[in-house]
């Protein structure tokens, strides 16, 4: 019997120097882009390294290089100009109390959410060949042989940069599947799998869709799925990850649609990775949707549950993480499990609610309690 293999969601910690590096890009300040190339390099090198000293299997570039898992994209596409307007979740608009202590202690990212205005192109693929260059250097340092890159769903762009072009949603997220699908084959094309970020599928339901009932909104996100596969055709599903969440935000999560209305458009993706949130105390009960649905579990399915908080700083027993992984061998098997994370560690440059230090800390306890399963 194999052992269970570790992964996470993508991100991770960036250090001050990249933090920097990306706010001068971003805030349209000088900066050398022969200098900003190496930072990023030596970066994405420290960050597979801490990887392998974890003991995670399936690495990433921890997103070193992005401002955000989804506004990364307003620099490698043409459309978007502007900013968008912010929207807090529902679940912190019940507790404005909580909201304004956020606001005020900083616990909210600032960076630009242009609007769509024009139509959306590709750059072309150089800043993303760079970051695949970086991850599989960093890969052949520490001979680790499988490696994955996220990468935005044309829902979850569609969310951040919303729509002041194109004549309908529909319209909208078709120019994105389009634009977007050289990216996923780009990804694919260098040997690593590709992770599509897909919050929009639960995320957007207390974000952008709180006036719809539950089966209105189960139609949207029917439509991003249907989006999300145009633009995955023809790329095996077998080396595609598909991550859902409820947004990784300390908060009360009191408005969160439940697993149980978003199981089945979780099983339509085009992808046989599948990364859910079951750790944090909004989720952790969720792991029992999925042995009620056992039967409706495609074969072909390999659960990656979060089986460690990305919101806290407690670290994990291991003893806890072994018990959360046996939960789903029990569910599909030992071969269709793969410890993962509820989130990422560094969703934002520069923010982050857990300590750098920590994390990694968790990912250590994360393998420790996958080397226990038997």
């Amino acid at each position: 019997m194999s052992k269970i293999l570790t992964s996470h969601v993508g991100s991770l910690p960036r250090t001050q120097d990249v933090v920097d590096f990306i706010f001068a890009r971003e805030n349209g300040k000088d900066y050398d882009t022969a200098e900003f190339d190496a930072c990023m390099t030596k970066a994405v090198s420290q960050t597979v390294a801490k990887q392998a000293a974890a003991g995670v299997n399936i690495v990433s570039d921890g997103e070193t290089s992005k401002i955000s898992y989804a506004t990364y994209v307003k620099d490698r596409y043409t459309g978007f100009d502007g900013d968008s307007p912010r929207n807090a979740p529902a679940d912190l608009k019940q507790f404005p109390t909580f909201l304004k202590r956020l606001a005020d202690d900083g616990g909210t990212p600032q960076y630009a959410r242009p609007m769509c205005v024009g139509a959306v192109k590709s750059k072309g693929q150089g800043e993303l060949e760079k970051d695949i260059a970086n991850l599989r250097a960093g890969m052949a340092e520490q001979g680790i042989e499988r490696g994955f890159m996220n990468a935005a769903s044309p829902g979850v762009i569609s969310l951040f940069l919303q729509n002041d072009f194109y004549a309908t949603r529909e319209e909208y997220l078709a120019a994105l599947a389009d634009a977007m699908r050289d990216e996923y084959r780009t990804i694919v094309d260098a040997g690593l799998d590709v992770q599509l970020d897909c919050p929009d599928l639960a995320l957007s339901r207390h974000m952008l869709f709180n006036d719809l009932s539950d089966d209105e909104f189960l139609k949207i996100a029917a439509s991003h799925v249907e989006a999300l596969n145009h633009a995955l055709d023809g790329i095996d599903p077998a080396r595609v990850r598909v991550h859902i969440c409820w947004g990784n935000y300390e908060g009360p999560h009191v408005c969160d649609i439940p697993m149980a209305k978003m199981f089945d458009t979780l099983m339509s993706t085009n992808a046989n990775y599948l990364l859910f949130e079951t750790s944090n105390p909004r989720h952790g009960h969720e792991w029992a949707v999925f042995r009620d649905r056992a039967a409706d579990i495609p074969d072909n399915k390999i659960l990656v549950p979060g089986v460690v908080d990305t919101t806290s700083n407690f670290v994990e027993h291991p003893d806890l993480v072994q018990q959360r992984i046996e939960r789903f061998v029990n569910i599909v098997g030992h071969d269709r499990v793969i410890a993962g994370s509820d989130c990422g560690f560094g969703t934002f440059a520069g923010f982050g609610a857990v300590d750098p230090e920590i994390a990694y800390a968790k990912l250590s306890a994360l393998s420790q309690g996958a080397a226990q399963v038997k």
